[in-house]
């Protein structure tokens, strides 16, 4: 860190030029309200719509999809397919409409709805450079999205943000130094993915070679309907609905060890819970007879069972005490059950506990580049008395 601190302290005693985004960099469209002199050129491309995406994608193509949302996940389709919308460059962009995100990309490609932006002279400009800028202006390009439904920036605004430009070494070192952070972070995460399929794994291995007989859920624990929590006051105990931990109220339905089941919507997002909780209606809790089965365990084998699978609706996935009393999960003695447990905790902590193992490791990571991020891109202006 000695070299990053050094290069952060060279930047903060000299001054670099700053410049208005719209002069040193080219958009794939003209943009109301903006003095055409600001955009002399434009690089168009085509939009695929996500429903028109999804007709031509293949898991294993060769050209990569740039979607609008904030999603790790890599799409593609083939040339055959998307035959005459293939784009190639060194592109950035942000998306058109949604939640506001920031993403780089070098190469052959084919892209949803966004806004895309390449440097104008990459001896000036990088594109990486201009990509790290943005994402450390996130916060600030967020005010510019309006709307009352689905969200747009206001490219006006956009493209009057100022930008410094060092020099092209200087940028390139910095983007080296920031690579270097979000190659270390990718690196965590593909360990860690693989680390949740080795857990699966075992999780499957395990459940699967237990001695036990296949037993109905309604003989060793009852599902409970949630209430409304909106008479309750403010306190201590967390409210749980189908997407986690909603508020926390003054009074508990249940303070015992309890497998929450999603009654409707995500109907895969289990919860194993061992402090008071109350719930809502969105999501069932189970009152677990403990001489029969360990909560944990339960747990375990109910998100081994993938219960999206028993979904009645049509509409939004559902889930019905009914249907859920008859599913059926092995159930060894109870020493048993501790033991895989046991191994299943291990795996666990490691795969999701946010204060240590992987995840713990990840997001320190993501802190540290983010603070060496805002670091290396603070430069301060020079002072000039014609700006542009």
């Amino acid at each position: 860190m000695n070299n990053v601190n050094k290069l952060i302290k060279k930047i903060y005693s000299e001054e670099v030029d700053y410049k208005p985004l719209w002069s040193v960099t080219i958009w794939d469209k003209k943009f109301n309200g903006v003095d055409k002199k600001k955009q002399n050129k434009v690089i168009s491309y085509y939009y695929y719509l996500a429903s028109e995406f999804e007709k031509i994608e293949r898991e294993k193509g060769n050209i990569a999809y740039i979607s609008t949302g904030i999603t790790d996940k890599e799409r593609y389709t083939t040339s055959e397919l998307a035959k005459g919308h293939i784009s190639e460059g060194e592109i950035v962009c942000i998306p058109w409409g949604g939640t506001p995100n920031v993403k780089y990309f070098n190469g052959k490609f084919v892209t949803g709805d966004n806004r895309i932006a390449t440097s104008i002279d990459t001896n000036i400009l990088s594109n990486k450079f201009l990509y790290y800028w943005l994402q450390s202006k996130l916060s600030i390009i967020s005010t510019f999205y309006r709307g009352s439904g689905i969200k747009h920036p206001d490219m006006k605004k956009v493209l009057e943000l100022r930008i410094p430009v060092p020099p092209i070494e200087v940028q390139n070192e910095i983007v080296r130094i920031l690579d270097n952070f979000t190659e270390l972070e990718a690196e965590l995460k593909a360990e860690l993915e693989a680390r949740k399929k080795q857990y699966e794994y075992y999780r499957d291995k395990l459940l699967k070679e237990t001695n036990g007989n296949k037993t109905e859920l309604h003989e060793f624990l009852k599902i409970k309907n949630g209430c409304d929590y909106k008479k309750l006051n403010v306190g201590k105990y967390p409210v749980y609905g189908t997407g986690g931990i909603m508020t926390y109220v003054d009074e508990y339905v249940y303070d015992k060890p309890s497998v929450l089941i999603p009654r409707k919507g995500s109907l895969d997002k289990l919860y194993y819970v061992e402090v008071p909780f109350w719930n809502v209606d969105t999501i069932f809790y189970t009152e677990i007879d403990e001489k029969k089965a360990n909560p944990k365990y339960i747990y375990y084998c109910l998100e081994n069972e993938h219960l999206e699978q028993y979904n009645h609706a049509g509409g939004i996935p559902s889930l019905t005490q009914k249907v859920l009393n008859r599913v059926k999960i092995p159930l060894p003695e109870l020493e048993e059950q501790q033991k895989i447990v046991s191994i299943l905790d291990r795996f666990d902590k490691l795969c999701n506990d946010i204060s240590q193992g992987l995840p713990a490791e990840i997001e320190a990571r993501r802190k540290q580049y983010e603070y060496y991020r805002d670091k290396l891109l603070n430069f301060k202006e020079l002072k000039v008395e014609n700006k542009e």
